[in-house]
């Protein structure tokens, strides 16, 4: 496997294909509709007390931001699949874990996914994370030590589900 370029952003294809929607709705809806506010806002006379204007041009500089990043991320996404050359029953990208926290003896479900797709709350977990990458090629029944910034914890792998 070659190192991965810092400037690549894994991510499962769904979430490439989200994001292309997505720049496709702001380069033409989105765009449209602040150019339409735009011009309604000139109609409105004088620009320099014209608030309307400077919220609409204020909303258009944030909407080119965001299509700068969402181009970015897209010309530099990396696709990335389950590794076959982990055991079948093993966690790899795309696995949902169940866990025991044997530090707070709760449990935990979390679905092992790339940065991009990562959010906590939601309980998807980067495989770049402390934990994700603790958790990456191990198996249910298996306890383990996994270094993270606030010290270590230490959890049981209670199941594993690869889709």
């Amino acid at each position: 496997m070659a190192p991965q370029n810092s400037n690549r952003y894994k991510m499962s294809q769904e979430r490439l294909e989200e994001l292309k929607k997505e720049l496709n709705y702001m380069e033409t809806v989105r765009e449209k509709e602040i150019s339409e506010q735009i011009k309604e806002a000139r109609s409105f006379g004088d620009l320099s007390e014209n608030s309307e204007y400077d919220e609409a041009k204020t909303e258009q500089g944030k909407l080119y931001s965001r299509i700068a990043e969402f181009k970015d991320l897209i010309e530099h996404a990396e696709i990335v699949e389950t590794d076959h050359n982990l055991p079948k029953d093993a966690i790899t990208l795309g696995s949902k874990v169940k866990v025991h926290d044997l530090d707070d003896d709760v449990e935990d479900e979390y679905e092992i996914v790339g940065s991009q797709e990562a959010n906590p709350r939601e309980g998807r977990i980067s495989d770049d994370s402390p934990v994700g990458r603790g958790l990456v090629g191990h198996r249910a029944g298996e306890t383990l030590t996994i270094a993270v910034p606030s010290g270590e914890i230490h959890i049981e792998i209670l199941s594993v589900e690869n889709v």
